[in-house]
């Protein structure tokens, strides 16, 4: 739990120290390659790996992409629903279902709505030859609102195939990250059909935790342990351990401040509310996350991989305990916003890299003799 620190500025300096000591403890990083599979993607966001070696991709602008297992890059898939692109809106991330083989089901989060009312939905479809089929939304954002910005968008299955998805605060309005009855600034659990059972809230039946701001990483370990990183303002971005019914703290707590430079509360920590396992500032504008459990590459087993867009490269945080004990900075070579990182089938990592020219990239042993799909190793 979080308790009362007022003196920001003490605090402020303890966590400089903590970071310090923290980044000079990690290790000779694995040698690795750098392979690029797609490249020309329009703001790519999200991928899935198909059980036959493909990698679908989410373009913001609203288009679904495959990867063939050959390495051939498809047209847009057909059938994905309108999604509110403006700003930070558009189409995010896309998640198999457990039994996708069988129903050759999937789900898409994204914006939708219009500059007076929008926000983050999740809908399911069958993806049969080669389009989207049986398209409805389960999931809708409730309250909406206007400003097109913070709506989080990283989904997961947890082990009882229920989806987890991040909400973000909408900006302007985070004081309803407090707010338990509200949709904005939390984490949603909610089963593959959109109904919920189970949730630790019986006024907010589809809430799982509160007090987020902008989360768009989420990982789920080997052993259920559930990992998120947000978005703080200017400083203050957090890694997070996840469990229902607890309160992460924005906008009460944070390490961060506003934009304009004023504080956004004189508190760090706070009684009640849950402390990060990880902070940084200055903000590296964390996107998209993976743990890594694989063989192929010992020296980050057990390792968090964390997208850094403005300081464009990864962060790769070694967990003891699930606490962080070490950070080290990795593919600064590709000088690039990362948006998204991934751990295939192959034990391989997967990195998309942002903005219009996005690529997807493969890391591989440096051994590796060549280029492979993710299902055929």
């Amino acid at each position: 739990m979080r308790s009362a620190l007022p003196n920001v500025f003490a605090a402020a300096l303890c966590s400089v120290f903590f970071a310090l000591c923290i980044s000079a403890l990690a290790g000779t990083s694995a040698k690795y390659r750098l392979d690029t599979l797609a490249e020309d993607l329009d703001y790519p966001w999200g991928l899935a790996f198909l059980p036959d070696g493909g990698i679908l991709i989410t373009e913001l602008g609203g288009t679904l992409r495959l990867l063939s297992p050959d390495g051939t890059l498809g047209s847009p898939i057909e059938g994905v629903p309108a999604v509110y692109r403006a700003s930070q809106g558009g189409l995010f991330d896309v998640l198999l279902d457990p039994d996708f083989a069988r129903n050759q089901t999937l789900y898409l989060s994204y914006a939708a709505g219009d500059s007076d009312q929008n926000g983050t939905t999740v809908a399911r479809a069958a993806l049969r030859n080669g389009r989207l089929q049986d398209v409805s939304v389960i999931f809708t954002t409730n309250p909406s609102k206007y400003a097109p910005l913070h709506y989080g968008g990283r989904m997961i299955l947890l082990p009882d195939d229920s989806i987890l998805l991040t909400t973000g605060d909408g900006f302007d309005f985070r004081e309803q990250a407090q707010v338990v009855e509200s949709e904005l600034g939390k984490t949603i659990r909610i089963l593959r059909d959109g109904s919920a059972t189970g949730n630790p809230f019986e006024q907010a039946p589809r809430v799982w935790s509160f007090g987020h701001r902008n989360p768009q990483g989420l990982a789920i370990a080997k052993d259920g342990t559930v990992y998120q990183h947000e978005h703080g303002p200017r400083g203050g971005d957090e890694v997070n351990i996840i469990l229902p019914a607890l309160n992460y703290g924005w906008p009460a707590a944070t390490y961060g401040i506003d934009y304009n430079g004023a504080l956004i509360s004189p508190y760090q920590e706070l009684e009640g509310m849950e402390p990060p396992i990880h902070h940084w500032t200055p903000s590296i504008a964390p996107s998209g996350l993976a743990i890594y459990e694989a063989d192929v590459f010992p020296e980050w087993k057990n390792s968090l991989f964390v997208g850094a867009l403005v300081d464009r490269e990864v962060r790769r945080l070694q967990l003891s305990d699930a606490q962080v004990i070490a950070e080290e900075t990795l593919f600064s070579e590709l000088d690039s916003r990362i948006r998204d990182i991934r751990v295939g089938p192959d034990g391989l990592l997967y990195i998309l890299t942002d903005g219009v020219g996005g690529a997807l990239i493969q890391v591989r042993p440096s051994h590796a003799p060549s280029v492979a799909a993710p299902g055929a190793e």
